[in-house]
């Protein structure tokens, strides 16, 4: 339950204001169908962080145990800085005419490849060792930081300073990665 939770945390924390959460706000925008925009999220990041999940698994399984510690508390600080840039939305929504779920699966599965919570899913999975479990928790927090972006958009971002939940996303990445260190 541990690895569930902690990875559902992380990732929704890490999630508000990442370049893909602006895929959420923006692809729901344009298509005015959010429940086809969520099964596309939903899809595309089971895929994605089930492979990235089954890379942290076997990343555990042939890195020596000492080793692992340094470089996931180090990867974790890295992190904690990364999550201070915020992200800009990128994509090129308005060229896609394949229809809300398949538009928004492609584009959330490539978006998500090299992104914080891909890379925070392999580290979880190293962490935890079990590709499920940290699947489950990683996927639950997309659904819900992208899930806010699909329901609420623009009236969240006006309530919450983006800058205020960067920190508080940096800040438990930093905690994940001195409890790390600390075991």
């Amino acid at each position: 339950m541990e690895a569930i939770i902690n990875s559902f945390l992380l990732v929704a924390a890490t999630e508000m204001g990442d370049k893909t959460q602006l895929l959420a706000l923006v692809l729901a925008s344009k298509f005015k169908k959010p429940w086809h925009v969520m099964a596309g999220i939903f899809t595309a990041t089971v895929l994605n962080h089930a492979l990235a999940a089954w890379a942290g698994e076997w990343i555990a399984a042939t890195v020596p145990g000492q080793w692992l510690n340094w470089a996931l508390a180090l990867t974790f600080f890295g992190f904690a800085l990364w999550i201070l840039i915020p992200d800009k939305d990128d994509s090129n929504a308005d060229n896609m005419k394949w229809g809300a779920f398949w538009t928004t699966t492609i584009l959330f599965f490539f978006a998500e490849i090299g992104d914080k919570t891909q890379l925070s899913t392999v580290a979880l999975a190293a962490k935890y060792q079990n590709i499920l479990l940290v699947t489950l928790g990683t996927t639950a927090g997309m659904m819900f930081a992208d899930g806010l972006a699909v329901v609420f958009g623009e009236k969240l971002t006006q309530k919450i300073s983006m800058k205020w939940i960067n920190y508080g996303s940096s800040l438990l990445y930093v905690l994940f990665g001195v409890g790390i260190l600390m075991r």
